[in-house]
């Protein structure tokens, strides 16, 4: 959404999907019979949406005076310095309310839900950001909220399960598999199945079936808007290179996106590389993956040679999925995202380090983006600039990352 019209911005030559909701080879709609209406009457609800300007001013309105934006685009100086080579930006995603980028999307889709007419959410959440923000929303348009949650993921990020269940949200712990994010999403799915007439399903990324994918992008295109117009101010020119991490990718490609036809501007997304890059030891799935389907969607999946979904492991609970969003595969193909990862021990440093010398205690999520941020920060020459998408602040994580450095 442009900050100077009250039309969006016509999608460019890039312009992706599909009408199937397509990405190339990935994406489309792999879901149960019973959800193809509901997922048909989101695309028409969303498509006449976006163009009215009631619906976009609205949604603005909500994203200044809850939200909190625009958000910040900050030099991070000391950094810099640290790193000895490229000036780092930080996009302050964590400073928007309820503390990251979730907030975008969760508000655009509640005020979509009732704009048709839905009175029940229902989400999915890993580090719970995207269920407080959903809690947040609900709290504030009135819509009964309910949230579900790995089990195992409950227990590394209990202060955001206090924080959604004071909002009034109701946060069911899942206890299948790997009492993870991918858990989570398969109740949710279940619970829309079953009441799909009443009920709207805020799906936290830019990831599932058609048109999901494209919507959650869409809904966070604000965040590489505005850096696009602060980097032109600050520098005078666009960067060299945008760092993000990527667990589904909404903050990615709300990052990426504004920028994919500015071509001389590198574009890198991060992701979880665990303990190191050997089965269930990891959520990298462009370093160990293959084509597949998962939860309504084809693109690059964890899993062995009989189609089984691998566990997976992270440090960040919003980053241990095995599947990744179809729009990253689709630009990773054609060259114009490049993917990396950075370890446990990697994001445990850096977090320590980010917080020390700039007094900003990043998401561990985030913290893979800082990391590779300063890995090309020390390789280029000072006369480059780098902004690392700071998709998240870190306060759920602290005592977590406590117990795991009294451990080590």
């Amino acid at each position: 959404m442009s900050a100077n019209s009250n039309v969006p911005p016509p999608l460019d030559r890039f312009s992706q999907p599909d009408p199937g909701g397509h990405f190339g080879s990935y994406g489309g709609v792999f879901v149960p019979e019973t959800l193809m209406t509901a997922l048909k009457e989101l695309g028409e609800a969303y498509d006449v949406a976006r163009k009215d300007p009631a619906f976009i001013n609205e949604l603005r309105l909500h994203l200044k005076e809850f939200a909190g934006r625009p958000t910040q685009l900050y030099f991070a100086e000391r950094l810099t310095q640290h790193a000895g080579g490229a000036k780092i930006y930080l996009k302050r995603e964590d400073l928007l309310h309820t503390g990251a980028h979730k907030i975008n999307n969760a508000l655009a889709q509640a005020l979509l839900a009732k704009r048709m007419g839905k009175k029940r959410i229902i989400a999915e959440t890993g580090a719970g950001q995207h269920g407080v923000a959903t809690a947040a929303a609900c709290a504030k348009f009135g819509l009964e909220c309910v949230v579900y949650m790995g089990a195992h993921d409950m227990e590394r990020q209990a202060l955001n399960v206090f924080r959604m269940r004071l909002m009034g949200a109701e946060v069911r712990g899942v206890e299948a598999g790997q009492k993870t994010l991918k858990e989570a999403i398969n109740e949710a799915m279940r619970d829309w199945v079953t009441n799909v007439r009443a009920t709207h399903y805020i799906l936290g990324t830019a990831y599932g079936a058609h048109p999901y994918p494209m919507m959650v992008r869409d809904f966070h295109r604000v965040i590489g808007q505005e850096a696009k117009e602060q980097i032109l101010a600050r520098e005078g020119r666009l960067p060299d290179e945008l760092i993000a991490c990527v667990g589904g990718g909404s903050n990615a490609i709300g990052l990426f996106f504004e920028f994919l036809e500015d071509l001389g501007v590198k574009m890198t997304g991060v992701e979880a590389g665990g303990h190191g890059i050997k089965r269930g030891e990891h959520a990298a799935r462009f370093a160990g993956g293959r084509l597949g389907v998962l939860q309504g969607c084809k693109t690059f999946l964890l899993q062995d040679a009989d189609g089984q979904i691998e566990l997976t492991h992270s440090v960040s609970a919003g980053l241990d999925y095995a599947a990744v969003g179809p729009e990253h595969a689709f630009y990773r193909d054609r060259g114009r995202i490049q993917f990396a990862y950075a370890t446990d021990d990697e994001v445990l440093e850096t977090f320590q380090l980010c917080s020390r010398l700039e007094g900003i205690i990043p998401a561990l999520e985030s913290t893979h983006a800082l990391v590779e941020g300063l890995k090309r920060a020390k390789s280029l020459s000072k006369d480059k600039v780098i902004i690392v998408n700071l998709s998240g602040r870190g306060d759920k994580d602290v005592q977590q990352v406590q117990a795991m450095l009294a451990k080590k």
